[in-house]
């Protein structure tokens, strides 16, 4: 959606080539922001080693500067994503390392040591794999994503923030309950990538036909005063009920119901429904609406 928004708004743009490598920047600029994020969390959680170390070093350290806890340094669910595939080269090929600021990673886990949780963490003589998850999960959700100067960082970094913090906080949950659920050299995964230049490359190619069909459900509205990204998300939608026939009729509406009242107006939800839904009962009486039904598969 972002993407055709912005080949329409830029009427150079008119090679479809153009478009898909806009796309794939943008996939490339999540894949960053995912792959930093949990960057920050590893880093936060060695930096007990650094910070022991330093103490230590002190030229009269105190008997709590020798005795300081690294159990978080240890933390094998840390070490898990330390250690798989793609990881460590991700980091590196896309510079995010030169990003890190360690004053945030040293705030953060000053923080941290001052919490219940980690206190509770730290007491514990034993590992267990929920409670590594549990504390590198509180890090993320409670001090990184609650902090408004390091949500801000990411956002003055990452041009993706704004439109991505959602989904990529589930991401990043999803991959600490997990790790190794995703692949750091390609985040988005190759089927949803193909997916999406497929649906982006359709909905360029299919603009003027889906805009026919689309037309005469606007009963009273002038398609050209329409917000533009109401019509972007119509017309996607139509193109994925009409060509994807893997993709059930009744996610699609739902789907671009939910995006509508989250990127456009307030009514757009209802507006995107009532032509979606329109559209659909039309395809359905006219038998074009082919979908796969996958109770009756295998």
């Amino acid at each position: 959606m972002q993407c055709l928004y912005s080949v329409e708004a830029d009427t150079t743009m008119v090679s479809e080539d153009k478009a898909v490598s806009l796309l794939k920047k943008y996939l490339d600029e999540t894949a960053d922001l995912f792959t930093f994020a949990i960057f920050l969390v590893t880093e936060v959680a060695r930096y007990a080693e650094k910070d022991s170390l330093h103490r230590a070093s002190k030229h009269l350290p105190t008997q709590a500067d020798l005795n300081v806890n690294i159990k978080l340094a240890g933390n094998t669910t840390l070490w898990k994503i330390l250690e798989s595939k793609g990881f460590q080269p991700a980091i590196k090929e896309r510079k995010l390392d030169h990003l890190m600021d360690e004053e945030i990673v040293r705030k953060i886990y000053l923080k941290l040591t001052e919490t219940e949780m980690y206190q509770s963490y730290t007491a514990l003589e034993s590992r267990d794999k929920k409670t590594e998850k549990d504390l590198l999960s509180f890090i993320f959700t409670d001090l990184i994503m609650a902090d408004e100067n390091i949500t801000a960082f990411f956002e003055d970094h990452f041009v993706q923030w704004d439109d991505d913090a959602e989904m990529i906080y589930q991401m990043v949950l999803n991959y600490l309950s997990k790790p190794g659920s995703y692949e750091f050299k390609e985040i988005v995964g190759p089927e949803k990538t193909r997916y999406a230049i497929s649906l982006l490359k359709t909905s360029i190619e299919k603009k003027d036909f889906t805009m026919e069909m689309i037309k005469p459900k606007l009963k009273n509205w002038d398609a050209d005063r329409i917000a533009v990204l109401d019509m972007i998300m119509i017309r996607m939608g139509v193109c994925e009920l009409l060509y994807f026939e893997t993709i059930p009729a009744k996610v699609t509406i739902n789907e671009y119901i939910d995006i509508a009242k989250s990127y456009s107006t307030p009514q757009s939800g209802q507006f995107v429904n009532g032509i979606l839904d329109g559209i659909h009962k039309d395809l359905l009486q006219e038998g074009r609406l082919k979908k796969v039904d996958f109770k009756k598969q295998g």
